[in-house]
């Protein structure tokens, strides 16, 4: 009997029956996912979608798509009269299952061709499999390949299918579903379903149910549930050592205390597992151990292998085994314990001999296996003390994933091996250089590599050359990290002295020292680097070395407006077949695009990003996607394209929290969105996380963007003053720099606020050393910017006809990049400046209201309100029932950020009262009683 989750199966069951739809199944170990799926399969409805199910592994093989690929391998009968399109033979060879109704393999095509294929075909077959459920159980341990494919899927899902995913959230990569932030595309419905732990009534059901008692007592319940924390699971393994107390859950407190105290109870599981173990024959506990060293459901003649039986006694010890519930069948004739906890416990009853020996047949059983599971071989090796094996299988395993882009796997296994296995030097020099090399790649264990990659640089082993390699790898991980780039920066510059200039690493690491935006080293510096690099290109010959030199050089000229940079990049080649020049094209793309989102060039940006994500991601660059995503959510607050940006980037900004050069610009995205919506105190906050206050290890146009946000932030507040030494901290920073293309969000609010405080004279000399700065540089964000700054100071000193041509070619400046949101704004300050007509002062209203611009949007219905005009409503007049109104909603946001009445009156332009009343109708229309109730719903608006 299913006990406790009605609800969740009813959920489950309307979710994936209305297809195109992802359904989320998340909850920790030994919650009742498996069994909820097990009962929501039995359902009529849900079994007449043929469902398809793929279970993933806690040994991750780097083979990608495998579980969808196992899933897939149970629809023959299902295919027998289907038309299938010539792209689904890529799947031949990967399911011998239908080849008999598979298309014969079409051409060999590249790696990137052929991956698309794969995509592509898989999500025709399930489309032609008509009406389909796609469930895939435990993605906490699915490989990187079968997250992208589920990517790919969940972006276009066929009409016809559902997508059940089950996970555990604490052991997903990054705490992420699918590796990084993904959106259902329009028109797929999205359900997460969370499975908690059950309260002391819950227990309660489940211990009558589990016993067949017809009562059992609120004392025992209480105190079973204090003891299991509610895990179904684990209140099953304990009713089971109780079994044979007779009228335990009858019994009071004291006694219900006594009994479990003296109980095989979860916090000795291992205990519990060893008494149920010992009452089956030698031959049983024998096979239950070798199934617990295996870790994974297995064939019985493997299992019997590693246990040393023979065929007829292992059948016969695995049929008790079945019996007593100890394994169970996972399907295809496989056999593994009912859960990862009752693996883990049996396993750690073995003793250490016996583990050791159990784990060196494991190897020996699968290492006959076609193709060999490296990961496991080498897990197994390691486990057995076979050093020379574990090195083997290990290094194997690690090369094989980095192959196949699942950088985060390969790390894991090298540093594994450098921490805690017995070497010989020329191991250790080669592993220290793999390690170094692929976990730039990636973004996992970043701080452990570093570590480990430090340690090495003491290490005597490590060779000269090697030692210059390493080093350069763990400079380029620092200047990542929170703190790390000025040491970064040195230890790079160290790797060059000991690899020598011309040696094409020592090239890299001299292009990395180029690039201008990390800290607060003067351009001039930064130049020094860029003419040695430009020099050596014109002598390298290698295409690969080539390729990286202009990935690096080519998007730092752009940075600082060098229109020469242009001639540079088109040096780039179109494509590449060698997977290190992809990832070498992919750095290019995603680095041309952040220079251009940066000076303004931001059409060609979201062409480039476009190209450079798919690159990055065809070839397992992950860093890469991580850089290129917060670029993205960038660039689309400048183009207002606002849409779910602010979910997005505080999803990616906990993925990456980490990264600093990824977090301190999503940071800046939400600050900036936070001060269009008059979230000041979110907005200060997340300011101060842009870098503004570690200048020497921020991300400097990221750190001056965010000194611009705050100036305007102060000057909605009416602080002046404030606004005015923002300014001055930041064009201190700036000037340290030099950098000036990068200054466009800075000098027009640096501007304004030097005027309002009567600095006249230092907004003046401001302009002119701006103007000095870009004159010959293409950098159209800083164009539109002087002329905006320039605007401003006329209309200062009393000349609108002057102000208003300089805000026009602002504003047709910002219009052009596209910047919708500066150009609105400087359209406001334009009809400020003049008898504004209504109309034209209502459009941008509209303007503001369509991007979310809250606080912008009430400020023009404000100054129309002024000027004796009523403002018309927002998508005209209505009854919103039970509905929040628009105006309700930027209220309900208000007050969910922490503002008060009075703030909230300030931001939106409203009196005090009409705040109270909105209030009001808020906590009446979301059914809460206090503001404080509304604060912790996580209101978003």
């Amino acid at each position: 009997m299913l006990v406790g989750r009605a609800a969740e199966l009813r959920a489950l069951a309307a979710a994936v029956t209305r297809p195109p739809a992802v359904v989320l199944l998340e909850g920790e170990a030994g919650i009742g996912k498996t069994r909820l799926l097990t009962e929501l399969l039995r359902l009529p409805e849900v079994a007449a979608r043929r469902p398809l199910v793929g279970y993933c592994q806690p040994m991750r093989e780097p083979f990608p798509y495998g579980v969808v690929l196992e899933a897939l391998r149970e629809a023959g009968d299902q295919l027998a009269t289907a038309e299938l399109s010539p792209v689904t033979g890529v799947l031949r060879p990967y399911l011998p299952e239908l080849a008999a109704f598979l298309p014969d393999p079409p051409e060999a095509a590249d790696s990137r061709s052929e991956r698309h294929r794969m995509f592509r075909a898989v999500r025709e077959l399930l489309e032609v499999l008509g009406p389909a459920l796609l469930v895939v159980e435990d993605l906490h341990w699915s490989d990187d390949g079968s997250r992208q494919l589920l990517r790919f899927l969940t972006a276009d899902l066929p009409p016809g299918l559902s997508l059940l995913l089950t996970y555990r959230r604490e052991e997903l990569p990054g705490g992420i579903t699918l590796g990084r932030a993904f959106r259902p595309a329009p028109g797929t419905a999205s359900e997460v379903i969370e499975l908690t732990p059950f309260d002391a009534e819950g227990v309660r059901r489940l211990t009558t149910a589990i016993l067949g008692e017809s009562e059992v007592s609120p004392d025992f319940a209480a105190l079973l549930h204090e003891r299991t924390a509610g895990i179904p699971f684990v209140v099953e393994e304990t009713l089971r050592t109780l079994r044979g107390a007779e009228g335990a859950v009858h019994s009071d407190g004291a006694t219900a205390k006594r009994l479990l105290d003296n109980a095989e109870v979860p916090a000795l599981l291992r205990e519990a597992m060893l008494e149920r173990l010992s009452g089956l024959p030698i031959p049983a506990r024998r096979l239950a151990h070798a199934a617990a060293v295996l870790g994974m459901p297995a064939p019985r003649e493997m299992l019997a292998e590693v246990a040393g039986l023979l065929p007829g006694r292992a059948d016969e010890a695995l049929l008790r085994l079945l019996d007593t519930q100890v394994l169970r069948e996972s399907g295809n004739c496989r056999y593994g314990f009912r859960h990862t906890l009752a693996q883990q416990a049996v396993y750690r009853t073995l003793a250490g001999p016996d583990r050791q020996l159990l784990h060196q047949r494991a190897a020996a059983a699968l290492a006959t296996a076609e193709p060999p599971p490296l990961v496991r071989l080498a897990e197994h090796s390691r486990r057995g003390g076979d050093q020379a094996a574990w090195l083997r299988y290990g290094e194997a395993a690690a090369d094989r994933a980095a192959e196949v882009g699942d950088p985060s796997t390969a790390t894991g296994l090298l540093k594994e091996l450098l921490t805690d296995a017995v070497l010989a030097d020329a191991d250790v020099d080669r592993l220290a250089v793999k390690l170094s090399r692929v976990a730039v790649l990636g973004v996992a264990q970043q701080h452990e590599v570093i570590e480990v990659l430090a340690g090495l640089l003491t290490d005597h082993r490590l060779a000269p050359g090697s030692r210059g390699q390493v080093r350069l790898n763990l400079g380029l991980l620092l200047i990542r990290q929170e703190g790390g780039q000025e040491s970064g920066r040195s230890e790079i510059e160290t790797a060059i002295h000991e690899l020598g200039q011309r040696d094409p690493l020592a090239l890299r690491g001299m292009s990395a020292l180029a690039q201008p935006f990390i800290g607060t080293t003067p351009l001039a510096e930064h130049l020094r680097w860029m003419s040695k690099v430009d020099n050596l290109i014109a002598d390298v010959t290698d295409p690969a070395v080539l390729l990286t030199l202009i990935a690096s050089n080519g998007p730092s000229r752009l940075h600082i407006g060098d229109p020469g940079a242009w001639e540079l990049l088109a040096r780039l080649p179109v494509r590449t077949e060698d997977r290190a020049e992809q990832q070498q094209l992919a750095r290019a793309h995603c680095n041309i695009g952040d220079a251009c989102a940066w000076t303004g060039h931001l059409r060609r940006a979201e062409n480039h990003l476009r190209t450079g994500i798919r690159l990055a991601h065809e070839c397992g660059a992950s860093y890469l996607v991580s850089i290129a995503s917060a670029t993205q959510m960038h660039l689309n607050w400048l183009t207002g394209d606002w849409d779910s940006v602010s979910d997005r980037a505080r999803r990616l900004a906990e993925e990456y929290r980490e990264l600093r050069p990824v977090a301190d610009e999503l940071s800046l995205v939400l600050g900036s969105l936070a001060v269009a919506k008059g979230e000041w105190d979110r907005a200060a906050r997340c300011f101060a996380d842009s870098g503004i206050g570690r200048a020497e290890n921020a991300v400097t146009p990221v750190a001056l963007a965010a000194h611009g946000g705050l100036i305007r932030t102060l000057l909605a507040k009416e602080d002046l003053a404030g606004a005015a030494s923002a300014a001055d901290d930041g064009l201190r920073l700036l000037r340290r720099k030099g950098v000036w293309s990068w200054a466009g969000e800075l000098v027009p609010p640096a501007v304004i606020a030097y005027c309002a405080v009567g600095r006249a004279d230092a907004a003046a000399a401001l302009l002119a050393e701006f103007a000095e700065a870009i004159d010959g540089r293409d950098t159209p964000m800083a164009d539109a910017a002087l002329a905006e700054a320039r605007g401003v100071v006329e209309a200062q000193r009393g000349n609108p006809a002057k102000a208003a041509e300089f805000l026009t070619e602002a504003r047709a400046g910002y219009a052009a990049l596209p910047a919708p949101y500066y150009a609105a704004l400087v359209g406001v300050r334009l009809l400020e400046l003049s008898a504004a007509p209504d109309g034209e002062l209502a459009a941008l209203a509209e303007e503001f209201t369509a991007l979310g611009a809250t606080r912008d949007a009430a400020r023009c219905r404000h100054l129309l309100r002024a000027s004796g005009v009523v403002a018309p409503s927002r998508r005209g007049r209505r009854g919103y029932g039970n509905e929040l109104s628009p105006r309700e909603r930027d209220v309900a946001r208000l007050v969910a950020g922490g503002s008060t009445n009075r703030e909230i009156a300030e931001v939106l332009f409203l009196s005090r009262r009409t705040v109270e009343q909105h209030v009001a109708n808020v906590l009446r229309k979301l059914d809460l009683h206090s503001r404080a109730e509304l604060r912790n719903s996580e209101f978003v608006g």
